[in-house]
């Protein structure tokens, strides 16, 4: 992912558009890794399943929705899941957020994004690696490798032969 180096404002950064919306961090437009079709169809999969929630929960389910998580940070996380109907950009964290690796995702990367979510106050945060067809739960700075992917308040799981079958 390029880092575009020119510093500009919130409100300069929310005014704008893009081909491809980048992500607004510190002052800077940071570029998110293009989605090829395994990590698309994934997204679409995963998002189905938290969405389907909504029959017998209480919750909301977004992909690729802005998210800010303070005055000069704001994210796109793949999906996020809430338990409350969100504002049009959420500034409250939601429970849960997936992200799908491309194959240009740098590992440092990913786990900022991850201590960002952390730090605003995401409960859960789960990562989907399609090249190697793994699961993986972020938690205290670290990924662990999972054989399922779970919300136990929802009666909630996923696992790998779920997804990649």
């Amino acid at each position: 992912m390029a880092t575009t180096k020119v510093l500009v404002t919130p409100e300069q950064y929310l005014a704008m558009h893009f081909e491809r919306e980048p992500e607004f961090v510190h002052g800077e437009l940071v570029e998110r890794s293009l989605p090829n079709f395994r990590h698309g169809n994934l997204q679409l999969e995963m998002g189905s399943r938290l969405r389907a929630l909504q029959s017998s929960h209480q919750v909301f389910t977004g992909v690729e929705v802005r998210v800010r998580l303070a005055a000069d940070l704001i994210r796109i996380p793949d999906i996020a899941l809430w338990t409350e109907l969100p504002e049009k950009m959420p500034t409250v964290p939601p429970l849960l957020v997936v992200e799908v690796s491309s194959p240009d995702d740098r590992l440092h990367d990913l786990l900022q994004r991850f201590e960002d979510f952390r730090a605003w106050g995401v409960q859960h945060m789960w990562l989907v690696e399609p090249e190697l067809k793994k699961l993986y739960v972020y938690d205290r700075g670290s990924l662990t490798d999972v054989a399922q992917l779970e919300l136990p308040e929802f009666d909630f799981a996923v696992t790998v032969s779920d997804l990649f079958g």
